[in-house]
């Protein structure tokens, strides 16, 4: 059999996975569009369709309903995000201060660099629905742990997970809403200016807590 084949199979050198997979992305890019233009509230499953150049069959193909995709962009922006930050942390170590200052800036550059995904990853998730709730808080928690993880060598801070694991999540917190506060234009500073306060507070509090007895 050669040429255009019956669905299912091959067709254009691309099997009907591949197809239903680019479809997929088409989707994941047009909400992030317009979740993080228009907001999640004022955009309709018929907006996301028509932005993508899909049918709503397909729409329904990949996701339940608009909440599913808004997980679906915002579990694909966090997958990356903490990949990319936590290779740039390991490409620093040993030095804890330059693995920190790496993860911070790989972190808030992406997010300040693209008001899209800063809107979406910040602001248009909170709230949006209790699974979504839920993940958020997931996030936050696996970025907490990610910073601790840098910071348990240094002398004393195994001494307390507790408080260790505490410092992380208000850290973590703590950038979480000074970006959402950045992004809504409530603080006038460059992301230079971001990075180095951030980076300034983390060094703070975990000599501090290396010091404890």
């Amino acid at each position: 059999m050669t040429g255009t084949q019956t669905a299912g199979r091959r067709y254009g050198g691309r099997d009907a996975a591949q197809r239903q997979q680019e479809r997929r992305t088409r989707l994941i890019q047009a909400g992030l569009d317009l979740f993080g233009t228009a907001g999640y509230a004022s955009v309709s499953v018929k907006q996301v369709c028509s932005h993508a150049g899909l049918t709503e069959r397909y729409f329904y193909e990949s996701f339940r309903d608009r909440e599913d995709l808004l997980a679906g962009v915002y579990n694909e922006l966090i997958a990356t995000i903490s990949a990319e930050t936590a290779q740039a942390a390991a490409a620093a170590a040993p030095d804890v201060d330059a693995q920190l200052r790496a993860g911070l800036e790989v972190f808030i550059r992406t997010l300040a660099g693209d008001a899209r995904k800063a809107r979406l990853v910040l602001i248009e998730v909170v709230g949006a629905s209790p699974r979504l709730e839920v993940r958020r808080r997931e996030v936050l928690h696996e970025f907490a742990a990610m910073v601790a993880a840098v910071v348990a060598p240094l002398p004393g801070t195994q001494a307390s997970s507790n408080r260790l694991t505490m410092t992380a999540m208000s850290l973590v917190g703590g950038v979480n809403e000074l970006l959402v506060d950045w992004t809504l234009g409530h603080q006038n500073a460059t992301v230079e200016e971001l990075i180095d306060l951030c980076h300034t507070l983390f060094i703070a509090a975990y000599r501090a807590i290396s010091d404890q007895p």
